[in-house]
């Protein structure tokens, strides 16, 4: 009764269409739902993930849950988990993807889950890692530890989706930091993000964690753009 009067009173609506949810739907309507482009990326390794980084870093494997389109769905998805606070969307995809990962055993010898760091001003702006929920779902589906204290942001940098690649690796390797590596020397790492555009974040971290002796790195996101 309590639910329902709450309901009442804050109705909950779906994240894309705005449509109230009924009682046994969750972040989104059934339509909605359905109508997510899912990649199913877990199942081909050769896939439009990895290729983004051919030529650039040795990654072992990548997905990514969902396809990006401007002004679509997933989107707001995204838009409303970094912007808006509504930090249930990244426990919500890493949980999707987290359990999918696991029943496929696409990703059985991932060691530890890490996620692509956020600076301490943003950090502090957002009050959360948009990406941490997302990471700790993937973690707990895959029955390994996810670590945050491994790979640090210690400076921050302006927006970088208007840059070229090589300038924005450049720039962004130069703001990460690796310590407490004795922590995962040696293991597969899984890097978790919530977005790959041009893969330049992603690489970045990815260079920087090789500093570390021995690493095997995969990558899982929420979506990549089309």
């Amino acid at each position: 009764m309590f639910h329902d009067f709450i309901d009442l009173l804050y109705p909950r609506i779906c994240h894309i269409c705005e449509a109230e949810l009924l009682k046994n739907e969750k972040l989104l309507c059934t339509s909605c739902l359905h109508d997510l482009p899912v990649t199913s990326y877990h199942l081909d390794n050769e896939n439009p993930v990895k290729k983004v980084f051919y030529g650039r870093v040795k990654i072992e494997k990548a997905t990514a849950l969902l396809h990006f389109r401007k002004k679509a769905g997933v989107q707001h998805l995204i838009h409303d988990l970094k912007y808006r606070g509504y930090r249930e969307i990244g426990t919500y995809l890493g949980k999707w993807l987290g359990t999918e990962l696991a029943d496929s055993n696409w990703m059985n010898s991932i060691d530890i889950v890490i996620p692509v760091p956020l600076h301490k001003t943003r950090l502090k702006q957002r009050g959360y890692n948009q990406v941490e929920d997302f990471g700790k779902e993937i973690a707990e589906s895959l029955q390994v530890p996810y670590l945050d204290d491994v790979l640090l942001k210690i400076s921050s940098t302006q927006t970088q989706t208007l840059k070229d690649r090589l300038s924005r690796w450049g720039k962004i390797e130069e703001t990460l930091k690796v310590q407490n590596s004795e922590k995962i020397a040696g293991m597969h790492v899984l890097l978790v993000d919530d977005l790959v555009t041009t893969g330049a974040t992603l690489e970045a971290c990815a260079h920087k964690l090789f500093e570390i002796p021995k690493l095997k790195i995969s990558i899982a996101t929420m979506a990549i753009t089309d």
